[in-house]
């Protein structure tokens, strides 16, 4: 997509990846001119669907698969056609008893079949009470926190006292997330449960005094104010086509295949963005530059130490099935199971156990992973052949597999092949048994490692974050202050004043949200409006 034009813009946009859109279109509907620089052939960056298997008619989510952080808002501002559907299932993990399979399900619609699988599980109602009130607390967080997020940059002592819960604010904010599961929960698959939503991308353990798990956690529980993790309707890309679109719609200009190469500025004027394409190498000027890129690759871009790399943590594994696989567990239907968050081999100690093995070099010997069928929810990303042979999508993705383990060519395979024996394990059958054949008669499974994601997307060590999360407000040191710059306030700012980061390493950055797109908009939009230019 390219569209004629001088070289001088309000806004140019360096990624159009989902935030990146985000920010375009914001801008673009304030009247300002912008352009968005994307070096893949199209925009989405990792939300996007692909056709994976040759032959076989199934848009699958290649990359980032669920949605929970997108706001309400930014859906209404930007008029996007999009639909999120609600899994009724929350999870269902496979477990033994008395050397009995069996599992916990988790059943967002049914309050009494919850209980009894927890009763089923562990012999009594002790931790299904406790789970009652952590999930109240969470939500409780959620409903108070979430909306600051779309807000100029609250200090620490603001969102304290919006929490307005302090067993809650120390449990989450202060004190390591082990403790207060190990405090509120005596089951371990009930304490893994918990604790996966604080290690997703992040390597890290119970007990970090860093509080990144902590980070995590909260990201995945406060999404749109209730937590819950909905399934983009016509998969991921789905989500960036509607955005694409209300940029384009709004006026902003997209071209993809241009590849940033450098930005030149000193913080004061115009910066100068260099970029290259098929036909050469061209630079552009621009009022404020937003990045939707990591802080790693910003300062590559603008010739500083990019300091240490992020390193990601997982294993991504996309799969169709001619058929859902049965359980071992005899209750469960694998409708129901397949349809929420499937738990591999996270329990409590396996977790801590998988994270210690990694630590030393080695791939875990039971590395831990959550399963999600999207076509339960969703099966418009089925082509009319495919719904017709009844195919299923899979996804995994595996958490404990950091980027130094990838160094060996072999070691992508050791890692699917430990993740799948792990899953056949809770299964009445191989899922090799299970799963399609392509148009060249391969089983349709592709997986990706730290190592690939940074070749395929550009993500420094892999990490789908971009750097290691934050918490939502502001540093006693960041400017951020009734006389703070905008991009402070908003928590978008970087060394350059007219560079703000518009990608998942803003301070409200990770996951599939536009926040930070939003954010780094109406940042720019204010300095513009101050400034005049």
């Amino acid at each position: 997509m390219t569209t004629n034009a001088s070289s001088r813009y309000d806004a140019v946009i360096v990624g159009g990846g989902h935030n990146g859109l985000v920010a375009a279109a914001y801008l673009a509907r304030a009247g300002r001119r912008v352009l968005v620089l994307e070096r893949l052939a199209r925009t989405g960056g990792a939300a996007v669907s692909a056709l994976a298997f040759p032959g076989v008619e199934a848009r699958l989510s290649r990359y980032s698969y669920l949605v929970s952080l997108l706001p309400r808002k930014v859906v209404r501002d930007l008029g996007l056609r999009l639909e999120l559907r609600r899994r009724r299932i929350s999870s269902y993990t496979p477990a033994v008893r008395d050397g009995k399979p069996t599992g916990l399900l988790v059943d967002a619609g049914d309050t009494a079949r919850t209980r009894e699988s927890f009763r089923a599980l562990t012999g009594a109602d002790r931790e299904w009470r406790a789970w009652q009130e952590f999930q109240a607390t969470t939500g409780r967080l959620a409903e108070r926190v979430f909306p600051t997020l779309t807000e100029p940059l609250p200090s620490r002592a603001e969102l304290r006292r919006r929490v307005d819960d302090e067993a809650a604010w120390a449990a989450l904010f202060e004190r390591p997330l082990g403790e207060t599961i190990e405090r509120t929960f005596a089951d371990d698959l009930v304490r893994g449960v918990v604790l996966t939503d604080a290690l997703i991308g992040t390597f890290t353990h119970a007990h970090d005094p860093g509080l990144r798990q902590n980070r995590c956690f909260l990201y995945h529980v406060i999404g749109n104010g209730t937590g819950d993790w909905d399934v983009p309707v016509g998969g991921m890309g789905a989500v960036t086509d509607a955005l694409a679109g209300a940029a384009l719609a709004a006026g902003a200009e997209i071209r993809t295949g241009h590849e940033v190469t450098a930005i030149a500025t000193d913080g004061r004027g115009d910066a100068e963005v260099s970029y290259r394409h098929a036909d050469g190498e061209a630079t552009v000027a621009a009022r404020r530059v937003l990045v939707n890129a990591a802080p790693a690759t910003l300062a590559r871009l603008l010739g500083t130490d990019p300091g240490p790399a992020p390193e990601g943590a997982q294993l991504k594994v996309n799969m169709v099935l001619r058929r859902l696989p049965r359980l071992r567990d005899p209750v469960a239907d694998p409708r129901d199971a397949f349809a929420g968050t499937f738990h591999i081999a996270e329990g409590y100690r396996q977790l801590e156990t998988a994270y210690a093995e990694a630590r030393a070099g080695r791939i875990p010997s039971a590395p831990p992973s959550e399963i999600y069928c999207h076509t339960l929810t969703d099966p418009s990303i089925l082509g009319p052949e495919a719904v017709r042979q009844g195919l299923q999508t899979l996804t995994l993705f595996g958490l404990h597999l950091p980027a130094r383990l990838f160094g060996d060519p072999a070691a992508k395979e050791r890692a699917l092949a430990a993740s799948l024996a792990q899953l056949d394990a809770v299964l009445a059958e191989p899922i090799a048994d299970c799963l399609a054949v392509d148009a060249e008669g391969r089983p349709c499974v592709e997986a990706r490692t730290p190592p690939e994601l940074e070749r395929e997307l550009g993500l420094p060590g892999g990490h789908i974050f971009h750097r290691d999360l934050a918490f939502p407000f502001a540093a006693e040191d960041d400017g951020a202050g009734p006389d703070g710059s905008s991009a402070a306030r908003w928590g978008v700012a970087t060394a350059r004043p007219n560079v703000l980061l518009c990608g998942a390493g803003a301070v409200r950055g990770g996951g599939v949200s536009g926040i930070p797109g939003h954010n780094a908009a109406q940042a720019a939009l204010a300095d513009l409006a101050r400034t005049g230019r």
